[in-house]
């Protein structure tokens, strides 16, 4: 069996799980890059050049694939919120979110070396006020460890969130929709889909 064409340049369970529920057939090679916030950038802007960055890396050991690089960042006030380092983090930055609205934001890159698809998403979260006992109670968990803004929609954390506006996936860390569109251009679909 030929290996697919499709490569993630991603280590993200999550775009994993997304891109094996569609029913896409890929192989994964991680990319190295550093994920550093560049100072100055809005949060969209540092989004497409982390995603660039990790296709284009990913591309260049893989010169005849397509490649899906993606980065997610959610934002508070503009400000970018990272994966948390540890415990207090977490707990700092759930507290920040607490009763409030934050934006988060998804950008895909899709290359085979010589053809480029882009996009960038953005979904808006609304967090209820969360008692500090169930903030506490739910980093204990560890879910919040490996996520930006120290939250996972698709997990636990689903219990903290009053309205969505946009993209459910986005936020789960891929827009789906528009992903399937690009790769369509790329004449990869899911096995299901007789082309």
């Amino acid at each position: 069996m030929d290996e697919p064409r499709l490569i993630l340049a991603s280590v993200s369970a999550r775009r994993q799980q997304l891109l094996s529920q569609l029913g896409y057939a890929y192989r994964i090679d991680v990319s190295h890059r550093e994920e550093p916030f560049i100072g100055g950038l809005s949060p969209e802007d540092n989004t497409r050049l982390l995603a660039t960055g990790k296709a284009e890396e990913v591309e260049r050991r893989n010169p005849r694939a397509v490649v899906l690089g993606a980065d997610t960042i959610v934002a508070l006030d503009n400000a970018p919120l990272g994966k948390p380092a540890d415990e207090s983090e977490a707990i700092h930055m759930l507290t920040q979110l607490s009763g409030r609205t934050h934006d988060v934001y998804t950008s895909v890159f899709i290359t085979n070396g010589i053809n480029i698809r882009t996009c960038t998403e953005k979904s808006t979260v609304h967090f209820h006020a969360l008692e500090k006992e169930c903030i506490q109670a739910y980093v204990e968990t560890g879910e919040p460890m490996d996520k930006a803004g120290a939250y996972g929609i698709q997990g636990k954390g689903a219990l903290f969130v009053e309205t969505i506006t946009g993209d459910y996936y986005n936020i789960v860390g891929l827009p789906v929709f528009k992903v399937t569109q690009m790769l369509a251009y790329f004449h990869i679909y899911p096995q299901w889909v007789k082309k």
